[in-house]
């Protein structure tokens, strides 16, 4: 096996383009080194792109937040750019495992393992993350929705580079936040997580909702039949309206056999009640 350290994106795509699916991208490492411990994977190079200058950043690039692929988990959780405009992303990348971890495994990483249980997945995709990617052959843009194709599955080609990702701000009377349930209160992975977005007009009537979760035996997820139960609602209505979410997100669930799935069909609807709850709150308070 052959260790490549570069110094640039360019570089880091001609070692790809050598590579092939030969090659496997190292940044933290918090993922991929694990794995090639156990012997679940045996790539014929490492490519480490830790030290590419311009891969860190956090900007706002006309409106949208920019986020570079080596951003930290710990950073996401502290940033104040991040906290005011993704709470539920600085929420999600606080509960990636102890703070050790935290400091060097990166968005980027996060993302391109794709892991069923990746806490920050639903609050990317509660922020409608678009992903650039790069190449020998140029960018290109996709959807994090797009993206993920499955657990530990992505549409990232062989050649190909995260390189940022842009993220949609909340609005004025907008509200986000992100819960998860694990077998212990921290430094665990998620059973279930869940990620929401909510936006309300002047009347009162939510008329924007974005619910995602992760944990299963598939990716994170939007889930767009709780979102249609909820979209149109109004706060004062919230007993009734967040109740039948609950069931739907139960629902939603992957096979019922499956003793984890039978405890998740039984947490979602507390858990997004909890969420649920503290957005509204949060909404109706900046409004007061």
């Amino acid at each position: 096996m052959q260790f490549c350290r570069v110094r640039s994106v360019a570089e880091a795509v001609d070692e790809l383009s050598r590579w092939g699916t030969e090659g496997r991208i190292l940044a933290g490492g918090t993922d991929v080194m694990p794995q090639y411990l156990r012997g679940e994977q045996s790539p014929a190079a490492f490519i480490d792109i830790s030290g590419i200058d311009g891969l860190s950043g956090i900007s706002d690039v006309g409106g949208a937040t920019s986020i570079g692929a080596l951003v930290t988990m710990r950073r996401l959780a502290t940033a104040s750019l991040i906290s005011v405009r993704h709470p539920a992303l600085c929420e999600a990348a606080g509960a990636v495992g102890a703070w050790q971890t935290q400091t060097v495994a990166t968005l980027g990483g996060n993302i391109c393992t794709a892991a069923a249980t990746a806490d920050t997945l639903p609050a990317l995709l509660i922020a409608d993350a678009q992903l650039t990617l790069v190449s020998k052959s140029g960018r290109r843009r996709i959807g994090l929705e797009d993206f993920l194709a499955g657990s530990g599955a992505t549409a990232l080609r062989p050649t190909e580079l995260l390189r940022a990702v842009e993220l949609e701000p909340l609005g004025e009377r907008s509200s986000e936040g992100y819960l998860k349930v694990a077998r212990r209160s921290a430094m665990d992975l998620a059973v279930v997580g869940l990620a929401l977005r909510l936006d309300v007009a002047p009347s009162g009537v939510i008329d924007g909702v974005r619910i995602a979760m992760c944990g299963g035996d598939q990716s994170a997820h939007r889930v767009p039949a709780a979102e249609s139960a909820l979209l149109g609602t109004r706060l004062s209505d919230d007993p009734g309206a967040f109740g039948e979410v609950g069931a739907v997100l139960a629902d939603a669930v992957g096979p019922a056999a499956l003793p984890e799935a039978q405890y998740r069909r039984r947490v979602l609807p507390g858990l997004f009640d909890r969420l649920a709850r503290r957005c509204a709150g949060e909404i109706a308070g900046a409004g007061a």
